[in-house]
C-alpha cells in the first residue's frame, strides 16, 4: 500500500496510551493500527468482500413477497401512530 498523505490526528492522553498498548500487543505501529481501523471501518470494499456478503444475505433465506404487501406489512398508517 502506498502511504502517500499524512494526517496529524490529536488523542486524549488516555486514549492514546490505550491505543499504543494495543498496537504493542499486536506487534504493529500505532499508525498501522489507526490505518487498520480506518480501513475497517470507512474503507471501500473489494469485490470478493461485496460478493462475500451477497452470498451471506443471499444465505439468509428471509422472507420475501410482494414489494406492495410487504410495506403494507411492514409500515405503519398515519392512522395508526398518530393520536
Amino acid at each position: 500500500m502506498e502511504l502517500s498523505k499524512k494526517t496529524t490526528i490529536l488523542f486524549s492522553p488516555r486514549l492514546h496510551e490505550r491505543l499504543s498498548r494495543l498496537a504493542a500487543e499486536k506487534g504493529t505501529s500505532l499508525g498501522e493500527l489507526v490505518r487498520s481501523a480506518c480501513e475497517q471501518s470507512y474503507g471501500v470494499p473489494s469485490p470478493q468482500d461485496r460478493l462475500a456478503a451477497v452470498r451471506k444475505l443471499a444465505g439468509l433465506n428471509l422472507p420475501v413477497g410482494d414489494p406492495r404487501k410487504m410495506k403494507e406489512q411492514s409500515v405503519p398508517k398515519p392512522k395508526e401512530i398518530l393520536p
